[in-house]
């Protein structure tokens, strides 16, 4: 059972009914003597993807919540329905595109992701940090064009739409951090 004190990213509680998530933790001391510390977090429902914000008071104690994860591949989209399967087990789960909470730019067929279980039931995915993708459309590099921090846009073949700098063509791979859906290098291929 987690403690607000140990509150930190990444780790996972139960309020309300629902679990949660934390992405991003503050401790506040108050100036006022005898006043408790306070834990302010934001974190992120396993069940709808929405970031929410919470108030604590350091050491309330917290319910762990009966969250599961397992490895699963990315099958295929049949319209709002993203199918997986179990990696270990071969069993399949079928999500709703509103409990991917924007992952769905990001899945390709055969990617491996984590599940997310409450309850026995999937709620949501989680991604690899990064990932790498071949650049379906984008204008050309213009010779000449050497100016620092100046980017376009590319686009991927999952729709996905990223800012790139001008060097970066057609066809080129480039990795995305997926946290932020941003570009973070363009990859090198055949080393």
């Amino acid at each position: 059972m987690p403690n607000t004190s140990d509150l930190k990213r990444g780790v996972r509680f139960l309020h309300e009914g629902a679990p949660y998530q934390v992405y991003d933790v503050q401790f506040q001391s108050p100036s006022a003597r005898g006043a408790t510390t306070l834990v302010k977090c934001r974190a992120r429902d396993l069940v709808t993807g929405q970031l929410k914000s919470f108030v604590f008071r350091a050491g309330e104690r917290m319910e762990d919540p009966d969250v599961e994860t397992r490895k699963a591949q990315f099958l295929y989209r049949q319209e709002d329905t993203f199918n997986f399967m179990d990696v270990e087990t071969y069993e399949q789960f079928e999500l709703p595109l509103d409990a991917l909470g924007g992952a769905e730019m990001y899945l390709i067929e055969e990617l491996v992701v984590r599940l997310f279980f409450f309850n026995g039931r999937p709620i949501s995915v989680e991604l690899p940090k990064a990932m790498d993708y071949p650049i379906a459309e984008c204008e050309p590099a213009i010779k000449g064009d050497t100016v620092t921090n100046v980017t376009k846009t590319a686009r991927l073949a999952t729709g996905l739409e990223v800012q790139v700098p001008l060097f970066i063509n057609e066809g080129d791979i480039i990795r995305i951090d997926t946290t932020e859906g941003r570009y973070v290098e363009r990859v090198k291929v055949g080393r």
